[in-house]
């Protein structure tokens, strides 16, 4: 069973975020969106935009292609 979009996509987001060492507030800041919404868009609450996907792509540095990327646990 194929994992949903929307869990392989706040999965690696974070992943990502932790990993070039940002904390939630310091993406927000970098992207211009509140704190709250890069926690609700982790935790997969948002429906998000394809121009707020684009701004946390380039925020973390990678490609959207990249955010949406199943890495098998």
């Amino acid at each position: 069973m194929t994992k949903d979009i929307i869990k392989i996509f706040s999965t690696n987001m974070k992943r990502i975020r932790l990993k070039n060492g940002l904390t939630q507030e310091e993406l927000s800041f970098k992207i211009g969106a509140h704190r709250n919404y890069i926690s609700d868009t982790e935790r997969g609450k948002r429906n998000i935009t394809l121009r707020i996907l684009e701004k946390i792509a380039r925020g973390l540095g990678v490609t959207v292609a990249e955010l949406f990327t199943d890495i098998k646990d």
